[in-house]
C-alpha cells in the first residue's frame, strides 16, 4: 500500500495563495485532495501554514505540520516521514497542491511503477512533446530515459537533439517531464539531506540532485493525459472553466 502526500504551501511568487484559491466553488487544494482520494491510499496534507490546515481540516483531511523553513516539497514530506517513523521500504507519492486535474490513474500508475522497480529510489512519468515550441519551451522539462526505463537526464533545454532531422520536425520523440513522484522512505529522507547540486542549482530542477548521487529514478509514459497545472491567473482561469 503507498501512501500520498500533498506538499502545501500559502506562499506563491506568480499567484499568492493559489492552493486556497476558489475553482468552481471548492479551494484548488480540495479538488487536489479529491483526486488523491480517488487514487487509494492514505492521504496527509503536509503544510506550514494554519490557513491552508484550517481549509484542509475543513474539507475532511488530515494535516501535518511541518517546518517553514523547507526550501521543496521533498523536504516536507521527508520531514513527515521522519516523524510518523514510516519504514523506510514505504512508497510515498507526491502529489503537486497545485494539480486540481490531476488523473487518480496516474497516482495509482508512478506508485506501481516504482514497485515494479526494487532497485529503484523513485519513480516518475513522462509524456510526448506535442509541438516545436513545446520542445523549445524552457518552462516544460525534458526527460530522457535509457534502457529499463531508467532516468538518463532532465533538463529545460531541447533534448535529445535529432541531428539529421529538419528544424520544424526536431521535436518527434522527445518526451515532457510530469513532476509527479513516487519515492521509497529511505531515498526520500537521503536526498532531503542532501544539499543542493551543481546541475540541480544551474537547471532549477531539484530531480538532478537525485541524478547527481546516484539514484536510479524510472521513467514512464503517462497511460492517461495528465491534467494541467496552475501556476498564473490564465492557468487558473482555464482549470476552472474545465472544472465548471
Amino acid at each position: 500500500m503507498f501512501r500520498i502526500v500533498i506538499p502545501a504551501r500559502y506562499a506563491s511568487t506568480r499567484l499568492p495563495g493559489k492552493a486556497l484559491l476558489v475553482i468552481a466553488g471548492k479551494p484548488m487544494l480540495q479538488w487536489v485532495y479529491e483526486r488523491a482520494r480517488a487514487a487509494g491510499g492514505d492521504v496527509l496534507i503536509a503544510t506550514d501554514d494554519e490557513r491552508i490546515a484550517s481549509a484542509a481540516r475543513g474539507f475532511g483531511a488530515e494535516v501535518a505540520m511541518t517546518d517553514s523553513a523547507h526550501a521543496s516539497g521533498t523536504d516536507r514530506i521527508a520531514e513527515v516521514a521522519r516523524t510518523r517513523a514510516w519504514p523506510d521500504q514505504q512508497i510515498v507519492v507526491n502529489a503537486q497542491g497545485d494539480e486540481p486535474l490531476l488523473p487518480p490513474q496516474l497516482i495509482r500508475q508512478v506508485a506501481g511503477l516504482l514497485e515494479r522497480h526494487a532497485a529503484a529510489a523513485i519513480a516518475t512519468l513522462s509524456t510526448p512533446i506535442e509541438s516545436l515550441a513545446e520542445f523549445q519551451d524552457p518552462n516544460a522539462v525534458k526527460v530522457v530515459a535509457g534502457s529499463a526505463q531508467r532516468a538518463l537526464y532532465f533538463t529545460r533545454a531541447a533534448i535529445p537533439c535529432q541531428r539529421d532531422a529538419m528544424a520544424a520536425e526536431a521535436w518527434r520523440g522527445a518526451r515532457r517531464h510530469v513532476g509527479l513522484y513516487a519515492l521509497r522512505v529511505g531515498a526520500l529522507k537521503a536526498l532531503a539531506a542532501l544539499p543542493p547540486s551543481p546541475l540541480e542549482q544551474a537547471e532549477k530542477l531539484e530531480q538532478l540532485r537525485a541524478l547527481e548521487n546516484g539514484f536510479d529514478i524510472r521513467v514512464a509514459d503517462c497511460e492517461v493525459p495528465p491534467g494541467p497545472d496552475v501556476n498564473t491567473a490564465a492557468d487558473l482561469e482555464r482549470v476552472g472553466a474545465l472544472l465548471r
